[in-house]
């Protein structure tokens, strides 16, 4: 029997996060997004999450607690982040308020975007960056171009 390579359930690409509290943090997930627990690992010390996953929608995410030693450290720790998590989901606005209602602060308020998404995007209570959106339309590079253009010259 073959081992495959990529193991079941897993995408090619598995968002991993280092995040402050990461037992507060998988709750959050829980509540906003949610997210099903497959398993943790405590540190050797039994204080802190070595590496957890959860699972949201049908997407594998990887998590840790910060470890500064290792240069391991959250958006808290750094002041800020350098990438988000995009989340597609059947309904954009109801995990946006439910993200909101968790303790999330929305950062770009749910819009129809002219790419074709129901779209917004929030702060977890951890300094993660997460774009919520419902996929409404179909459009080619094109028509995507297009409204692109319209959108820019409702903003001037």
């Amino acid at each position: 029997m073959s081992v495959k390579p990529i193991p079941d359930g897993y995408g090619t690409v598995t968002p991993t996060i280092t995040v402050h509290e990461a037992a507060k943090a998988i709750e959050f997930y829980k509540k906003a997004f949610d997210a099903q627990e497959i398993f943790r690992f405590p540190s050797p010390d039994g204080k802190t999450i070595m590496h957890a996953e959860i699972k949201i929608g049908n997407s594998i995410v990887m998590l840790n607690d910060e470890f500064p030693q290792m240069n391991c450290r959250s958006p808290q720790s750094i002041g800020g982040t350098g990438s988000s998590i995009f989340l597609y989901v059947n309904d954009a606005d109801a995990t946006f308020n439910k993200a909101i209602s968790a303790g999330a602060k929305p950062l770009v308020p749910l819009m129809d975007a002219f790419w074709g998404d129901r779209f917004g995007s929030i702060q977890d209570p951890f300094g993660h960056v997460w774009s919520i959106a419902t996929h409404k339309k179909d459009m080619t590079p094109e028509e995507i171009k297009t409204a692109q253009e319209a959108f820019k010259n409702t903003c001037q």
